[in-house]
């Protein structure tokens, strides 16, 4: 079960944006790391602001004229949110299994964008259509657990599927579940996402 917050998605955090720049500059330089030592670059918590020594969930997405190239991320915090960066950004680039690993003629015109994880809110729901309202497109991120098996959705996901039923639907075959599998046994769960990339730093 992953770790949830009582207050839910909504409970106010603290920005991340005053360290925008840091962490997409610790992307970059891990991802950069790879290209010359075929591994990520080693983060020294100790040496990053407070709030990057928190221990956060992100997934760190790559995108090249305008077309995803790698998407890795982290469901829940284990370890410091700069190392997962790094971590993230440099499996991003190499270890996408749906991408070829990044070539240096790549990296000029890559995109990079961080996406943080706020804590999980599990959601009750009284059958599937209940469910349906309760989510937010545009806003919501979702966690789904059954049957020994999970998958989620970024909030980024509603731009490619806005309307809830065909997003729900879209979540239980990523989980590996079937499309027409009951609520029985379902744990669902909300989070958000804070943006980091280069037009909000």
């Amino acid at each position: 079960m992953p770790e949830t917050a009582a207050g839910g998605p909504a409970e106010a955090t603290p920005s991340l944006q005053p360290h925008a720049d840091r962490l997409l500059e610790l992307a970059g330089i891990s991802i950069d790391h790879g290209l010359e030592r075929n591994r990520p670059l080693e983060v020294d918590p100790a040496a990053q602001p407070p709030e990057l020594r928190e221990w956060r969930a992100c997934f760190v997405s790559l995108h090249a004229d305008g077309s995803l190239r790698g998407c890795i991320g982290s469901v829940e915090p284990r370890r410091p949110l700069a190392v997962d960066v790094a971590e993230n950004a440099h499996a991003a680039a190499f270890h996408d299994p749906r991408f070829p690993a990044l070539t240096p003629a790549e990296r000029p015109d890559l995109a990079l964008k961080v996406e943080v994880l706020t804590p999980f809110e599990p959601l009750s729901f009284d059958g599937e259509a209940d469910l349906l309202t309760q989510l937010q497109p545009g806003r919501d991120g979702l966690l789904l657990e059954a049957d020994g098996r999970r998958g989620t959705f970024l909030p980024t996901v509603w731009e490619v599927l806005p309307e809830a039923e065909p997003f729900w639907t879209q979540l239980k075959r990523k989980a590996g579940l079937p499309p027409d599998r009951g609520p029985e046994g379902l744990r669902v769960y909300r989070y958000r996402t804070e943006v980091i990339a280069p037009e909000t730093a």
